[in-house]
């Protein structure tokens, strides 16, 4: 009896290993030349200049419907920063703006997910937090996932689109002046849009 409680008990604990296994999330490393980081902020407060960086890397760990085992981390080469100007590009890595010198990188770090109620993956809110400036602070990116797909070469592929706002203030970013009608030269708020695809690794 006891030899067959131990066998029972044996196999439940296979059962429980092999389950994990099979939701245990998947890491996914960032395709950079299918992905990109975009900026976007006002400028005279009539006018918007967007900008990107083209350096970056990352990974993160997906499993659909379980939002609990999500993840990303990602890190960004601030002297990659390009609005299409080279003197704009210069005085952002300046010590005005980035001071790239000192702070050479932003890196995103987030642990899990918010869904909505009808608990849909293609819609949620990832909660994380960005390291800028020497200043480490929460922030929430919007999400939608874009699908998932196997490609022409056997790797497994899968898509999001994200967008957030900061206020680059509040990452010690202050440099501006103020209008004589009151506005600002260089706007507070930065809107942030990410196009990401990830290639599961093998």
């Amino acid at each position: 009896m006891k030899s067959t409680r131990n066998i029972v008990f044996l196999l439940l604990m296979m059962a429980t290993t092999f389950s994990a296994q099979l939701t245990q999330a998947e890491t996914y490393d960032i395709d950079t030349s299918h992905s990109s980081v975009n900026f976007k902020i006002k400028h005279l407060a009539i006018s918007n200049v967007k900008g990107s960086f083209t350096v970056f890397d990352g990974h993160f760990e997906y499993i659909p419907g379980q939002p609990d085992q999500w993840s990303v981390e990602a890190v960004i080469q601030i002297n990659s920063v390009n609005t299409g100007d080279d003197d704009r590009d210069e005085h952002l890595q300046n010590e005005d703006f980035f001071h790239v010198e000192k702070f050479p990188t932003m890196t995103f770090k987030a642990t899990g997910a918010v869904m909505d109620d009808d608990d849909d993956d293609e819609e949620f809110e990832m909660k994380g937090t960005l390291e800028m400036h020497g200043v480490t602070l929460p922030v929430t990116l919007e999400v939608e996932f874009n699908g998932a797909i196997t490609d022409p070469w056997g790797s497994e592929r899968t898509g999001f689109s994200a967008s957030t706002k900061i206020n680059r203030k509040d990452w010690g970013l202050s440099y501006g002046k103020v209008l004589e009608s009151g506005g600002l030269m260089i706007g507070n708020e930065v809107k942030i849009s990410l196009e990401i695809e990830g290639v599961k690794r093998k």
